[in-house]
């Protein structure tokens, strides 16, 4: 098997990395680059769009937030579909979305047009956001599920700083063709995907509970760093299905429970009490990362940067490009931290870091906006490294960490509706960011709504101090045992009970 080969020959447990599991997890993480993509390009369209449609700022507000009420259907429907048809046919279907919007937006000669599109594209964001980490965390082995988990979140940044780069260089070309080049070319990756995902294998845990055991082990084979490890994970992943570890068919039938029935009243109506935390853990965690300011960052930094004193449009656009930058390159160092430093640890650090810089920018913002008749140069360089610090801190932490986390929590059969709560949660944060930001900073001015960032991080840090026990290193069969022991003493022997009812 092509995973083998990975094992070092001394026989020292040098075999940490698994490179096929890699390719899948970056082959599934494209979609995340076409959503990053239509989120960041959308920042700079909006001005050649307001320009070209004549639309008020209204409308430019609706526009920006209507993906994230759309990508909440989505993701509701995503963890279900991708129960029926399997994570692998999920992510195909939520490329051929993106195709649709894609072609949509870049046509669209009018508003109505626009809004269609940019709502297609809405629903293969919910899609996206829900699958891409779950089939990454569901392929990965537990020393490197930090890693693979957090390449969508990688690639998403990726995909906003490629819009960024978009809005430059297609914002040269004549207004009416411009803006519908920017938004249309997303469904060149779109088609890629489709083909391209179909080349992978589909993961062993939604094998496992279609009771395809047989094809669950060659998967594993190919994405675990050694056969035994294979073997470890195969019974523990049946262990948590309620299938006989000592099984050794190649084909088992399952209860309709097993499979997946019954999912949203375990999981809402009677949860154990530690899938009770499990839920608490991870809607806190997609709700804190976009109340605390994030998206106001990404969506409209350009007209922050204006209020902080830069006028020329040729700067704005290249100070964001910045904030793209800093986005994608410390993501890409907390891919590599996630696994070593650990979830809870860098979450920690990074919310202290947001707290610190939110505070500084909503006072740099009040000082530049104080002084209208001159230009005030340290407060617009201390807006614009403050601007730079807070996505650094959010990149390294709480933006990969709450989708690494929220994915690897839930018990298997709770995971896809489980991780579908936590990504509508997320999208319902972003739209009410997205369409509001403009709203509240005209009511308590820029820098008031800054300060409103930081006293909600303050809040965030609490509630993951309290409320988020480590999980590097664990298996995901292992989560359950984990936020039992963090829940009452009696309530040790949970996992047991649950065993027994499947």
């Amino acid at each position: 098997m092509g995973s083998n080969s990975m094992e070092d020959g001394s026989g020292e447990k040098q075999t940490r990395f698994n490179m096929y599991a890699c390719a899948c997890a970056i082959v599934a993480s494209i979609v995340s680059i076409i959503f990053g993509y239509d989120t960041g390009v959308m920042s700079g369209a909006m001005i050649f769009i307001k320009e070209d449609l004549k639309i008020n700022d209204t409308q430019v507000e609706v526009l920006a937030g209507i993906l994230n009420l759309c990508a909440l259907v989505g993701s509701l429907v995503a963890g279900r579909t991708s129960d029926y048809i399997g994570r692998r046919y999920t992510i195909v279907l939520a490329s051929i979305i993106f195709l649709l919007g894609a072609i949509l937006m870049g046509y669209a000669p009018t508003y109505a047009i626009l809004m269609t599109g940019r709502c297609t594209a809405g629903v293969g964001v919910g899609f996206a956001l829900m699958i891409a980490p779950v089939y990454s965390a569901e392929i990965s082995s537990p020393s490197s599920r930090g890693f693979l988990t957090s390449l969508p979140e990688l690639c998403i940044s990726l995909g906003i700083l490629l819009g960024y780069l978009s809005n430059y260089f297609f914002g040269k070309m004549a207004l009416k063709l411009g803006w519908r080049l920017m938004l249309g070319i997303a469904a060149v990756p779109s088609l890629a995907l489709a083909f391209g995902i179909l080349k992978m294998p589909e993961s062993p845990r939604w094998l496992v509970m279609q009771g395809r055991l047989g094809d669950a082990k060659k998967v594993l084979l190919l994405v675990s760093n050694s056969k035994e490890e294979a073997e470890a994970r195969i019974r523990d992943i049946k262990s948590a299905a309620g299938i006989d570890e000592n099984c050794q068919e190649d084909v088992v039938k399952l209860s309709r429970k097993a499979r997946g029935e019954g999912v949203w009243k375990e999981l809402l109506l009677t949860p154990s009490p530690a899938v009770r935390r499990i839920l608490i853990a991870a809607i806190g965690i997609h709700f804190f990362e976009h109340a605390t300011g994030i998206e106001a960052v990404v969506l409209y930094s350009p007209r922050i940067f204006k209020k902080a004193g830069i006028t020329d449009q040729d700067k704005l656009l290249l100070a964001t490009v910045g904030v793209g930058l800093t986005k994608t390159a410390f993501i890409f160092m907390a891919t590599f931290w996630i696994d070593r430093v650990g979830r809870r640890r860098l979450l920690l650090i990074s919310t202290g870091g947001m707290i610190a810089a939110l505070t500084v920018l909503g006072f740099s913002l009040t000082m530049a906006g104080q002084s209208k008749e001159i230009k005030l140069l340290w407060a617009m360089s201390l807006s614009i490294v403050a601007i730079y610090v807070y996505v650094a801190f959010f990149s390294i932490g709480l933006g990969p960490i709450t989708w690494v986390y929220s994915s690897e929590i839930f018990p298997l059969k709770l995971r896809a509706q489980g991780a579908s709560i936590g990504v509508a949660v997320n999208r319902v944060m972003n739209a009410t960011v997205s369409m509001s930001f403009i709203s509240i900073y005209k009511a308590i001015t820029i820098g008031g709504s800054f300060f409103m960032f930081a006293g909600i991080s303050v809040l965030a840090w609490v509630f993951f101090y309290f409320s988020l026990p480590e999980t590097k290193g664990k298996s995901l069969e292992e989560m359950e045992t984990l936020f039992s022991k963090n829940a009452r003493p009696r309530n040790t022997g949970i996992e047991v009970q649950q065993r027994s009812n499947v």
